[in-house]
């Protein structure tokens, strides 16, 4: 999954959004009687281990493992066993010709075999913005900072020598951890761990940035003098800063392979972790197929939470990366910050746009501003003559392309201005002279004044800086992929969301240009950002909570989001109307709520094995769950409306009335009654039984039901309304959407 970035040295298709299907490479078939050896393909093979070596250490599954292949090196020296799988996965990834894999499939002990896929890669002020700022009276505070817990990172590796990963107040890793350190300066009290995946890659160095900037956003410490492209000045530090990393570098600079991330995982699983944070996937995939969603499984069942990244396949309907119920799956928002750049008009208009290299040369006085719509991407000025000019153009190639042809075309200034879909998503960008980005409204009255002669059209660019207090805020960013989940459209997704949009963290490199060879940070965009975000305050929410479940940690960041931005109405998406929950999820992410939710839907592993088999029976549960004696025909399968999730989606038929029986445990005050309220629209009635909860003590575990149906006839799409238990201390909010979905069950 691609991010969005400003370095022009990383992705080359980081300036336009596109949603990346997961795919799996051609297999070469051998010719009969051809002298041509067979192209190895990497597979993921899960086998099924013996009893006596089920439970057995990593040497003796490894031996057994080697026993399914004929060779152990290629023709060119490589080993052909790639990674050997102990915790979340039994199986192995090896080199196989397809000869060598049909005589596999006959061997005692074999299950499926998945071909290699290919995944793809997904501060100063966010803290504040989040509310976790000042520590007093705070989350930070109630937490230590996260002290004690440890987040695992699947990315790029990491710059081990920032600032931002310094163990400076960090205690040392507890006694549980039982990860390894193969950076040659060595680990620290912050950065635990830190190992290489990816073939060809012994270090864990980070050689993009991407692992840098998430590892930094999920728990980098306290950095002062934090800056990118003199924007962004202050204090930088990550959702929870006291927390320990451990890295485990899976991808490299063309993206990841899934046996490589499945590897991190497994070992991410058997270090100790209590969080794992995941910024990469590939598309939608059923879960029997999905390594992440396989390995993620085991994670569940041990208490680990996993978040990851909902993709960047935005803002269209049903692109979403990640969507198996038991891992947090996390959209993307803005902040209340702006890099804020003006393009006033000589009719006196003044639209607001934004800009990271603020220091180019301006213009004094205004300039001719040019426009031609058959020019508007702006790499070719054939017969259109913009020497001296500022240039109104439209993203359709590279910004950096643009710039070069602008400066080379002899103009002094350009407006990029956004796409119809990017509405008033601004992804802040650097420019090599005076530019401002504006949304697609304001762009639009820009090229309409532009256009015409009449108006002798000239304008000038001024710069403000970083302008804290923006409004609206948070925005659903308009990259950010939407539901509904196309392989469970019952299940709710993206979960939640956190801040994605043009987001400081730490960087191996100096972006800008200046000379601080350490000290060095970027702003970038991406689900891959607000990833970490959650996996941060989930660490967080563990430090308080020691001994809650990954679901109940789930469960709270929920049912506490935040329905209305900072200026109290309904969160908006990127063309400023109301977000829906396939956009926002719940809603967006308030970690001080989190911490203390009053209620929780908490639900265990073996409810999930009902939901597998329901939809993947017994040969999908032999893959997802790892026991060996998983029996489809013992187990009480369960649909997906069944499982105890804090969101609710229903699919009544008309005149057909869908009961939905949810269970609630109190985490709050010992003596406490919650009472139901809804808001639906009327074409939706729903009751709850019972409508008053009443708790006599901690733990305490409650049972309801919950009735929809539809009072008027079903329009087409769906209709969203919300659940809330209120109590004098709490507000626990469920969303509600019901609509006519496809179920796969």
């Amino acid at each position: 999954m691609k991010m969005y970035q400003n370095a022009s040295s990383f992705f080359s298709l980081s300036f336009i959004v596109i949603f990346l299907s997961i795919f799996s490479p051609v297999l070469c078939i051998r010719n009969i009687g051809s002298n041509e050896p067979e192209t190895l393909q990497t597979y993921i093979v899960r086998v099924q281990p013996p009893i006596e070596i089920a439970d057995a250490g990593s040497n003796e599954l490894e031996s057994w493992y080697k026993s399914f292949l004929s060779e152990s090196v290629s023709d060119t020296g490589e080993p052909r066993l790639l990674h050997s799988y102990s915790e979340v996965f039994s199986g192995f990834a090896a080199k196989l010709t397809q000869f060598e894999l049909n005589s596999m499939q006959k061997k005692e002990g074999f299950v499926r075999a998945f071909p290699e896929q290919k995944l793809y890669l997904q501060t100063t002020h966010t803290p504040e913005f989040l509310g976790l700022r000042p520590a007093s009276n705070g989350l930070w505070d109630a937490s230590a900072f996260g002290r004690g817990v440890i987040i695992g990172l699947l990315d790029t590796g990491i710059a081990a020598g920032h600032p931002s990963f310094s163990d400076a107040g960090v205690p040392p890793p507890p006694a549980r951890w039982k990860g390894s350190c193969a950076l040659e300066a060595g680990c620290n009290n912050k950065l635990i761990g830190a190992r290489a995946f990816v073939p060809g890659h012994d270090s864990p160095l980070d050689d993009s940035g991407h692992g840098t900037h998430t590892a930094s956003t999920a728990a980098g410490n306290f950095a002062p003098g934090a800056q990118a492209y003199g924007q962004a000045g202050g204090t930088a530090a990550g959702m929870a800063p006291r927390a320990h990393l451990a890295i485990y570098k899976v991808c490299g600079t063309s993206g990841c392979a899934s046996s490589d991330v499945l590897a991190g995982l497994d070992a991410a699983v058997k270090d100790g972790v209590d969080v794992i944070s995941i910024s990469l996937g590939g598309g939608s995939i059923p879960f029997d197929e999905d390594v992440i969603a396989i390995g993620a499984f085991t994670a569940f069942e041990k208490g680990i939470v996993v978040s990851c990244a909902a993709g960047n396949g935005g803002p269209f309907n049903t692109t979403l990366s990640n969507e198996a119920p038991w891992y947090i799956t996390v959209g993307a928002t803005s902040v209340d910050r702006s890099f804020r750049s003006y393009v006033q008009l000589n009719n006196g208009k003044v639209y607001e746009g934004e800009s990271l290299n603020q220091s180019t040369k301006i213009p004094s006085n205004p300039v001719e501003l040019a426009y031609n719509s058959n020019r508007s991407g702006c790499t070719y000025f054939k017969k259109f003559d913009i020497k001296g000019k500022i240039v109104v153009c439209e993203p359709f190639f590279p910004l950096e392309k643009i710039a070069r042809a602008v400066l080379k075309a002899g103009g002094v200034g350009v407006v990029v201005v956004n796409l119809e879909a990017e509405g008033y998503s601004i992804i802040a960008r650097d420019f090599p002279l005076p530019a401002s980005r504006l949304s697609a409204a304001d762009g639009d009255s820009v090229i309409a004044y532009a256009s015409d002669a009449r108006n002798n059209p000239k304008a000038s660019i001024t710069f403000n800086g970083t302008v804290l207090g923006t409004s609206p805020a948070p925005v659903v960013a308009f990259f950010s992929s939407r539901g509904p989940n196309f392989q469970t459209p019952l299940i709710l997704k993206p979960d939640v969301s956190a801040p994605g949009l043009n987001i400081l963290a730490a960087w191996p490199t100096q972006v800008d240009g200046g000379n601080d060879g350490a000290n060095t940070f970027n702003i970038i965009s991406g689900t891959s950002m607000a990833t970490p975000h959650i996996s941060g305050i989930a660490a967080l929410i563990k430090s308080v909570h020691p001994d809650w479940s990954a679901a109940a940690v789930k469960s709270a960041i929920i049912t506490t989001a935040d329905e209305n931005g900072r200026d109290g109405k309904p969160i908006l998406d990127e063309l400023h109307q109301k977000a829906s929950f396939f956009a926002v999820g719940a809603g967006h992410v308030n970690p001080s709520k989190a911490a203390d939710p009053g209620l929780i839907y908490d639900i265990g592993a073996e409810d999930y094995v009902g939901f597998i088999c329901s939809v993947y029976g017994d040969a999908g549960a032999r893959v997802i769950v790892r026991s060996h004696n998983v029996s489809c025909s013992k187990v009480t399968q369960k649909s997906a409306t069944e499982l105890n999730l804090p969101s609710i989606a229903a699919s009544p038929a008309w005149l057909e009335t869908v009961t939905i029986t949810r269970a609630v445990t109190n985490v709050g005050e010992p003596q406490s009654s919650y009472t139901a309220h809804v808001d639906i629209p009327e074409t939706v009635t729903i009751e709850v039984a019972p409508p008053t909860l009443s708790f006599a003590a901690v733990s305490e575990r409650k049972t309801f039901q919950v009735r929809v149906r539809w009072s008027l006839f079903p329009a087409n799409g769906v209709v969203e309304g919300n659940l809330r238990w209120v109590s004098n201390e709490h507000v626990v909010r469920s969303p509600v959407v019901v609509g006519n979905f496809k179920a796969r069950n």
